[in-house]
């Protein structure tokens, strides 16, 4: 019987909010993409007819993107994986893959890993980054304002001592439009 755990990436909300349990949390890298406001969000951070904004992953093979990496226990694997299913995978936007990633300690694993679809009418890749605040600037959705999404990301990733500056400039700009 396998015992090795299930290794789950998280570079936006799962960062901060991961909703289910955990028995180890690594800073970790992963190769080939880049987290980007690249989605629009009809269910958590916007609505249909008024669209916000959140973060995927979007293939880049020169780049990386650093998050986190949680490791779930055997016992919960099922339930995590059906919880994470039901969140992620809300409107198919994102496409569920086991992609090889780099832990800080050195360790190479395999983790659940959502990047988002570039061909789902949701994508929306390489928008400019003013008009990517002025968005969020103004979204809400189920979850809330699409301003609380990203100011949360943007604390938890200067506190682990991730740089985004694309995520930092946004930020700064949010605060100034959302006034």
């Amino acid at each position: 019987m396998n015992h090795a755990p299930l290794w789950v990436f998280g570079y936006g909300s799962l960062m901060w909010n991961p909703g289910f349990d955990y028995t180890e949390r690594v800073l970790a890298t992963l190769p080939g993409y880049a987290r980007t406001f690249c989605m629009r969000s009809i269910h958590h951070r916007g609505t249909e007819d008024a669209p916000g904004l959140v973060l995927a992953l979007d293939e880049h093979p020169e780049t990386e993107c650093h998050g986190l990496a949680f490791a779930v226990p055997q016992d919960t694997r099922h339930d995590t994986l059906a919880y994470l299913r039901e969140r992620e995978l809300i409107s198919s936007a994102y496409l569920e893959k086991v992609l090889d990633i780099d832990l800080h300690d050195g360790r190479r694993v395999a983790a659940v890993t959502y990047v988002v679809d570039p061909h789902h009418v949701q994508y929306c890749g390489n928008l400019p980054l003013e008009e990517q605040a002025c968005i969020i600037a103004r979204a809400v959705g189920g979850r809330g304002p699409n301003t609380e999404y990203l100011y949360n990301t943007a604390l938890h990733l200067e506190e682990l001592g991730i740089e985004d500056r694309d995520l930092n400039w946004l930020a700064k700009r949010v605060q100034v439009l959302a006034k």
